[in-house]
């Protein structure tokens, strides 16, 4: 019997899809597709991996930069500090010297209020921090990445050190460089260290930098006065100088009241005011002092500084050291002989002039010590430069004072004669005497004395003549009392004594000086004393004279010049109270011009000259000045200048003439006749009515142009020097 078994049916061919997806499930190794969850922590930890080696990597930058950076030196400009220089006393600032107007003070003199203000506007954390802002770090990164610059927001100490080392411009290597900078100074110096630095840098406004400057600028009082309402607005400025000025307008001044009152609550909030003090402050800004013209150099104080920084530079002193050492320099000039010199200037120079180019000049020294009490240049510094007091001028027959003592020491007296007659000749050249025609003859046998009286121009010249190699010797002795040897015109010829060399008014006083002091010469000086800011003493000047001439030479020249105020051609020179000596002198060109007119005296203490020029030095002042004489409006000037620096000083007395008679150095010279030994005191002037203090309005002068010099009128001319055609008048 059969049985029906089915047949296996055969198996199905795969079709060509069935295949292709066979083929990519054994490609795709049978792995399962991921989860957007495990991208996400895949992504994370391959990223993590990576921050980490970042991180270990800008670690180790910061880390080898952090040791491979040396603290640079400071920024010059901002560890300056300013010079000051005083009026003789040194409490009366007279002007500075600086880069930069700044004084730097210890933190314990400046207000806890102030510390206080400025780390509350500026670094809250100052006190904790570790000296850098690390977010504001990478937020200069970011706006560094982004093209743009970096951002500000620095700590205190992060500012300090960009303003003491770097430069203030934002890139992110320089705010890298900050950082860095920043860690190392915070490792060397303490927090109050930090801040005294900061607040003795920081610019405040008013070219004040560091808070000492910027509570004189904007206040009037030294930083340890500051109330905390003056204490906020300085830390309010602070926040832009410039913009948030109370000099620039009202929406500056508004944006400051706005800063004022944030930078008040910040204090508020730090626990350092109370809520009371904030009401009574908050409001509005402290009362602000006006902002002052800069007055660094008009009027005498340019010349005065430029004295000052000329000596200084003499004696040795750097020019960093002058302009940014902090110096602290006491002059020899009295605000009492400046005001003198410049309200006696004032009253006597004459009115209505036809043009305002007439420079009047003065120079005050103290007799025993050779300083400059006082001056007046001729103008205004910011008019022009030139110092008619230093430059001068021919100085004419104040010179034979010189004379009377080179011919002293050489044998002759008072009583001996000389030619007064007019011409007097010499080798083909007259020289003449002051009046009509060829002169006033006065006769051939004048003494000393006479001669000095009337400044007779040919008893000079005989008398120049009568010595061995006179007019060196004439020369020798100004110099040794004082002249300069380079004086332009200082040539020995036959009319030195007439005086036609260039010489200033400080030299001439200063020479005087030294006959009125016994014939002992001190070095004409400006500076008394150098002394750091802390009062070190760097300079003493040393009132250290040498003896220039005899004693009792200095007191018969003395005697002939006393005897010119009294009974010659300088009585409009006396004083009221006391007794002078001086000499009048006037000086003219080849045109016979006059170009100068003077006066120089003394009393016991103070030695004065007083100087008329026109122009460059050369004008005439004939037909200019309605006398030129130097016994007119020079000589009223010095006795005027001289009553007011001379008030409320002792009276002294010159000493007695030693009436010396030597052997004279040639025959032909003795007395024409017996002459007293003694002349009775001079006659004092009666008490002379000054006028009101207050001077009159000096013409304005037009400014200086860069090239404008003196012109040297030291050539011997031929009034004053070999040719003498006209005379020089007394």
């Amino acid at each position: 019997m059969s049985t029906n078994t089915p047949r296996p049916r055969p198996a199905k061919k795969a079709t060509s899809t069935s295949r292709k997806a066979s083929a990519g499930s054994r490609k795709a190794g049978n792995k399962p597709k991921l989860t957007r969850k495990e991208i996400a922590l895949k992504t994370l930890k391959w990223s993590s991996l990576v921050g980490l080696v970042m991180a270990v990597l800008m670690v180790s930058i910061f880390y080898f930069a952090y040791r491979a950076t040396e603290i640079p030196s400071p920024n010059s400009a901002f560890q300056a500090q300013t010079t000051k220089v005083f009026y003789a006393g040194g409490k009366t600032e007279v002007g500075s010297f600086a880069t930069q107007n700044r004084e730097s003070i210890p933190l314990a003199e400046i207000p806890a209020s102030m510390q206080d203000a400025v780390v509350a506007a500026e670094d809250r954390t100052f006190w904790t921090n570790n000296g850098i802002d690390a977010k504001g770090i990478v937020r200069a990164a970011f706006s560094n990445a982004k093209g743009n610059s970096t951002q500000g927001a620095s700590t205190i100490t992060q500012q300090y050190v960009k303003i003491l080392y770097l430069s203030q411009e934002r890139t992110l290597k320089r705010k890298v460089k900050e950082a860095i900078l920043s860690l190392k100074i915070q490792q060397q110096q303490s927090k109050s260290q930090i801040l005294e630095g900061y607040l003795n840098t920081i610019y405040f406004g008013r070219g004040a930098y560091g808070v000492q400057a910027a509570a004189n600028a904007f206040f009037g009082v030294p930083a340890a006065k500051l109330t905390t309402a003056q204490s906020a607005m300085l830390a309010a400025v602070l926040n832009s100088p410039n913009f948030l000025s109370p000099d620039r307008n009202d929406d500056s001044r508004a944006a400051l009241l706005n800063r004022y009152k944030y930078v008040v609550s910040s204090m508020l909030a730090t626990g350092k005011i109370t809520s009371d003090e904030a009401a009574k402050i908050s409001d509005k800004l402290p009362k602000i002092t006006k902002a002052r013209t800069s007055n660094t150099y008009g009027g005498q104080k340019g010349f005065m500084l430029d004295m000052v920084k000329d000596e200084l530079l003499k004696l040795g002193f750097e020019e960093d050291q002058i302009l940014a050492g902090g110096l602290r320099v006491t002059t020899t000039f009295t605000a009492k002989a400046m005001d003198a010199a410049k309200t006696a200037i004032a009253e006597q120079r004459p009115e209505g002039l036809g043009d305002k180019n007439l420079h009047v000049a003065s120079a005050s020294v103290d007799v025993k010590t050779g300083s400059l009490l006082g001056f007046y240049s001729g103008q205004d510094y910011l008019k022009s430069q030139i110092n008619w007091a230093k430059y001068g001028g021919p100085p004419g027959s104040t010179f034979k004072a010189f004379a009377i003592a080179a011919g002293l020491e050489e044998g002759f007296s008072l009583k001996d004669t000389f030619d007064g007659n007019s011409p007097y000749s010499i080798g083909g050249i007259d020289f003449n005497n002051q009046g009509e025609g060829r002169g006033r003859s006065y006769g051939s046998r004048i003494s000393l004395l006479t001669a000095a009286e009337n400044s007779v121009n040919t008893a000079f010249v005989d008398l120049t003549q009568a010595m061995d190699n006179g007019p060196r010797k004439i020369i020798d002795t100004a110099v040794a009392l004082g002249i300069p040897a380079n004086s332009p015109g200082l040539d020995a010829n036959a009319g030195v004594a007439l005086g036609s060399a260039t010489i200033g008014p400080m030299s001439m006083a200063n020479a005087y000086a030294s006959i009125a002091n016994g014939g002992k010469a001190n070095e004409l000086h400006v500076i008394r004393q150098v002394t750091r800011a802390d009062g070190e003493v760097l300079y003493s000047a040393k009132d250290e004279s040498e003896q220039a001439i005899p004693a009792d030479v200095a007191a018969d020249t003395s005697f002939a010049l006393q005897d010119v105020v009294s009974r010659g051609t300088g009585r409009n020179a006396k004083l009221a109270d006391r007794p002078v000596a001086g000499k009048t002198g006037t000086a003219t060109n080849d045109d016979g011009d006059v170009v100068s007119s003077w006066f120089v005296g003394f009393t016991p203490q103070v030695s004065t000259a007083v100087m008329y020029v026109r122009g460059k030095g050369s004008g005439a002042l004939n037909g200019y000045l309605p006398t030129f004489y130097g016994g007119e409006y020079p000589a009223r000037t010095f006795q005027d200048l001289m009553t007011r620096v001379m008030e409320g000083l002792d009276v002294e007395d010159f000493p007695d003439p030693a009436n010396l008679d030597g052997d004279a150095p040639t025959n032909g010279h003795e007395p024409a006749r017996p002459t007293p030994t003694r002349r009775p005191s001079p006659t004092r002037a009666p008490s002379p009515t000054l006028p009101p203090s207050t001077p009159t309005p000096t013409p304005t002068l037009p400014p200086a142009t860069p090239t404008e010099q003196p012109t040297p009128t030291g050539q011997p001319s031929s009034t004053c020097g070999l040719l003498n055609q006209n005379p020089c008048k007394p």
